[in-house]
């Protein structure tokens, strides 16, 4: 059985597709590359906004369009919110509400109520056979992977997610009412599946949904601090880099370890700002202030100078006034992002913010955006330009023609006959990933607004 993947949103649904195909290889089908000429489509949906949810349906229907032979497996967080409307969609086959891997599995081969006739064939009429060919890792029954993921198939960087779900409550958000409460990942089970991919991966990215409380759930507690230490200490080789962590919640612990140069973690953070005015982010029912943030990524940014910063932010949030949004832009002025990712507001069946008063209009939110987004590519360009002179450390991607740095640039490799995106956009998690053979380390030179890296001779005769 040919079986393509085809995953929406976050680097915790692209781990968790990874999941899923390692468990349907490993019961012996094939990965197709190409959807279009595969037998069963897995779609890992999204559901941050309408619009997610939108887009993933179109692409349903585009496959049935283009592949209307192939059995669809609808499965994510859309699916948890939206299961009947894919249900009654042409060319499901079966809903996975959630993103359980063996689900999954029963979902392709056509086992069970849904797509299964009363003979046990599948809803295609044909009998689907899968049976474990090769072992699993399994260690113990738990709610967000059984199974230690090998590899993060065709790609440099690996990831390792460490917990599930989230226990804030942010008006504007659907994600924590598709994935559940926090839900931590036994440290001795991350630091066995981190093993593992070391193996394959130079660089490991800790992920999750709200990766700022691991540990909270677990008896005894722990904290994402001590288990990034646990981990660098196991694997003193691989780099380590953080995903979306909130400011509040980057502790004196993982402080001292971006700050330290030799020790593996990448001096970069992505947190989450989504207003820089304090009456929207209590209409946000954010957790911290406007000074709150401002004051912990200046320490921040203070202990590491060679730091790649980025943040989400949302223009147009009911209520928002010029005011506010003018409070935002001073922020973002003043710290030292090195991108952003901005959108404007989009409401979500759902959650509170569907209720609140003042909304404004697209055309407004949408002009907010556009400011910011200038704002984060003016101020992004320049730190790339004082990068030139500097040393960098790079994992290799696309057959070794571009390098990813520490501090979340994307560079050429001089002589690959590469020319690299102004900026840290196109994340590999927007694209495949290919050549990798450790981490390489030279000196970066600007040409305009491209950045380079010159390996030194040792990383270019390895």
């Amino acid at each position: 059985m040919r079986v393509a993947y085809h995953t929406f949103g976050c680097k915790a649904n692209q781990y968790d597709t990874e999941r899923m195909r390692q468990e349907v290889e490993a019961h012996g089908a094939t990965t197709e590359s190409d959807w279009r000429s595969a037998e069963v489509l897995v779609v890992n949906t999204c559901t941050v906004t309408n619009q997610a949810d939108a887009d993933a349906r179109r692409f349903v229907r585009r496959v049935q369009r283009e592949n209307p032979g192939a059995r669809v497996v609808v499965a994510g967080c859309s699916a948890v919110l939206k299961g009947e409307a894919y249900r009654a969609m042409d060319g499901v086959a079966g809903v996975v509400e959630g993103h359980d891997p063996e689900s999954v599995l029963a979902a392709v081969a056509g086992w069970g109520a849904q797509a299964a006739g009363p003979t046990g064939q599948g809803a295609e009429g044909g009998l689907v056979q899968l049976e474990l060919r090769r072992p699993l890792d399994r260690i113990h029954e738990e709610p967000i992977g059984a199974s230690l993921l090998a590899r993060r198939a065709g790609a440099t960087r690996g990831w390792l997610k460490v917990q599930d779900g989230c226990d804030r409550k942010c008006s504007f958000c659907a994600t924590r009412l598709a994935r559940g409460e926090s839900r931590s990942r036994p440290p001795h089970e991350v630091r066995a599946e981190a093993r593992v991919l070391a193996q394959s991966h130079p660089e490991l990215v800790v992920t999750g949904i709200h990766i700022g409380h691991y540990g909270l759930d677990l008896d005894p507690r722990w904290t994402l601090g001590r288990l990034v230490a646990a981990l660098m200490e196991d694997l003193p080789g691989t780099r380590f880099r953080l995903g979306s962590v909130e400011a509040t919640e980057i502790d004196d612990l993982l402080l001292d370890l971006l700050a330290d140069p030799g020790n593996g973690l990448a001096p970069h953070l992505h947190m989450p700002l989504q207003s820089g005015a304090d009456p929207v982010l209590r209409r946000m029912r954010r957790w911290h202030t406007r000074e709150m943030y401002r004051t912990r990524a200046l320490e921040i940014a203070e202990r590491v100078p060679t730091l790649g910063l980025g943040a989400d932010i949302i223009t147009g949030f009911p209520g928002e006034t010029d005011l506010d949004h003018a409070d935002t832009r001073t922020l973002v002025e003043e710290l030292p992002y090195t991108y952003l990712h901005v959108f404007p507001y989009s409401p979500r069946d759902g959650t509170a913010a569907t209720t609140l008063p003042d909304p404004v209009p697209q055309r407004v939110a949408g002009e907010r955006a556009r400011e910011l987004r200038i704002l984060g590519q003016e101020k992004g360009l320049r730190y790339r330009a004082g990068r030139h002179g500097q040393t960098a450390t790079v994992t290799l991607e696309g057959g070794g023609s571009v390098g990813l740095t520490g501090d979340f640039l994307r560079v050429g490799v001089a002589g690959a006959g590469a020319s690299p995106e102004p900026g840290a956009r196109g994340g590999p998690e927007s694209g495949a990933e290919a050549g990798s053979t450790g981490l390489r380390t030279g000196t970066l030179e600007a040409r305009g607004t491209d950045l380079y890296i010159h390996l030194t001779h040792s990383d270019l005769q390895s």
